[in-house]
Parts: C-alpha cells; sequence; structure tokens
C-alpha cells in the first residue's frame, strides 16, 4: 500500500525538498503550510506525479491545526509518516535586548506547533500499530550559541521531544527520527534578519552551505530503512562546519 505523508512547513526550504523528494517515491502527500498560493501551485506541479492534498494552517494556531487535521476527508486520514518540519528563527542578539515578540514566535512554532500536530496524528498511529515521525531539529539543538538562546532553546526541546515521542511511540510500532542539519541556504536567514538580504547572504559566505535536498535524502534514507531499523538521530553539517558556529571560511 502507497505510505502518506503529512509535511508541515511543505511550500519552501526543506519541507518543499522533502516534498519533491516523496513524490518521486509516489508516496501520498498531505502538504501543509501558511501561503496558500504556493500550496496551490505544489498541488499543480507534484499533483502530476503523486496523489496531494493540501491543508493552509498555521502551526502556532492549535485551533486552526485541529480543525485543518481534524477536516481531512476519510480517505486521507491514515497518515504513516509525519514530518515536523515548520518552524522558524527570528532576531539575533543577546537576551537582554530580546524582542519578546520574537521569543513567542519561535517558542510557538518550533515547540508547540510541532507537539500540536503530533497530537493531533499520532494517536491514528498507535490505533494502527505503525508509523513514523521525523522532527526537524537543528545543530543548534545541540550546541547553543550567543545571541541564539531562544532559538537554540526552542530546538534544544525538539530533541527532548523526539526522545520522549520515541520512549512513548516505540511500543505501539512507531519509529521516531530527529534530524539535526547545520548550516542550510534556505530562507531561514531571511526569516531570522527579517529580509535583510546582505545580512542574510552573509551567513554562507566563503564555504558550500548544505541544501534543502541534501537533508531531503536523509529523511528519505531514514523513512526508507528496513522495518527492523530506526535511524533515532541524524546531525547533518556542512563539509566546512565543525559546530554550530564554527564554520572554516575561504
Amino acid at each position: 500500500m502507497t505510505p502518506t505523508a503529512l509535511i508541515t512547513g511543505a511550500t519552501s526550504g526543506i519541507g518543499l525538498a522533502i516534498a519533491n523528494a516523496f513524490a518521486k517515491l509516489n508516496y501520498r502527500l498531505i502538504l501543509c503550510g501558511r501561503r496558500q498560493e504556493r500550496l496551490d501551485e505544489l498541488q499543480q506541479t507534484l499533483g502530476q506525479q503523486t496523489e496531494c492534498y493540501t491543508l493552509t494552517f498555521d502551526v502556532r494556531d492549535r485551533s486552526a491545526v485541529e480543525t485543518a487535521l481534524g477536516s481531512l476527508p476519510d480517505a486521507w486520514k491514515t497518515v504513516d509518516i509525519l514530518i515536523n518540519n515548520a518552524g522558524n528563527a527570528h532576531g539575533l542578539g543577546p537576551i537582554q535586548e530580546g524582542d519578546v515578540n520574537d521569543w513567542d514566535a519561535m517558542i510557538d512554532g518550533n515547540v508547540k506547533g510541532l507537539l500540536y500536530v503530533t497530537r493531533a496524528i499520532s494517536p491514528g498511529m498507535v490505533e494502527r500499530g505503525h508509523g513514523h515521525i521525523v522532527n526537524i531539529s537543528s545543530i543548534a539543538g545541540k550546541q547553543t550559541y550567543a545571541n541564539g538562546g531562544v532559538y537554540c532553546a526552542s530546538k534544544a526541546a525538539v530533541e527532548a521531544l523526539s526522545e520522549g515521542m520515541r520512549l512513548d511511540l516505540t511500543q505501539h510500532g512507531i519509529k521516531v527520527t530527529n534530524v539535526a542539519p547545520g548550516a542550510v541556504e534556505t530562507e531561514f536567514s531571511m526569516v531570522r534578519f527579517k529580509g535583510d538580504e546582505a545580512r542574510a547572504a552573509k551567513v554562507y559566505e566563503g564555504f558550500t552551505p548544505l541544501t534543502a535536498s541534501d537533508i531531503a535524502d536523509a529523511v528519505v534514507y531514514a523513512v526508507t530503512a528496513p522495518p527492523h531499523v530506526t535511524i533515532a538521530d541524524l546531525t547533518i553539517l556542512a563539509s566546512a562546519q565543525a559546530a554550530a558556529t564554527t564554520i572554516h571560511r575561504k
């Protein structure tokens, strides 16, 4: 039977790359995001390769998450693979100067949003006795760096939740994989620096960063592993990157 994968944050970056990779495997796709026009485009393009269903909601909005996921037609209610990819980074500065609105956005998206979606989807996996949850974390969840304390804390929470989910769900036949990317060139820095293109571009100067497709390849590796194998935790760095903020630039 063809697996059905639900991907949050599917309209750009890593989520989009995972959607493209899964389409090549002919997985049925439930694509979730905040931008309806991009979801419509994906329905047109990926819909030529595989069956697609789209949902528009913000993972930070618990009511919207529950309504959207509760509205899935019967033919789409069985989710075999959940990719918790939606998340964000806002601002880069010391804790004493932090913007509380930025903090709320990161905690609500990276932590609470992941929980809301998982809470809606995981009971069905438990009932069926199989499933796979992939949480997209970050090297920042493993190594805290100056001026990024709240973002790092939000991703450290993803790391802890991945471990907690594995402890809770393995007995029900559900695999849990944590994927922690290093420096990936996506919209990430544009969002963090609030559209400052020059500042965002400097993040990737002097070395070859990872691409979203590199992370998608790792996710495919994890979800296509043999039934007796769980890829529990993957950290993926650019070859010039030795740690979260240690990058050897030319």
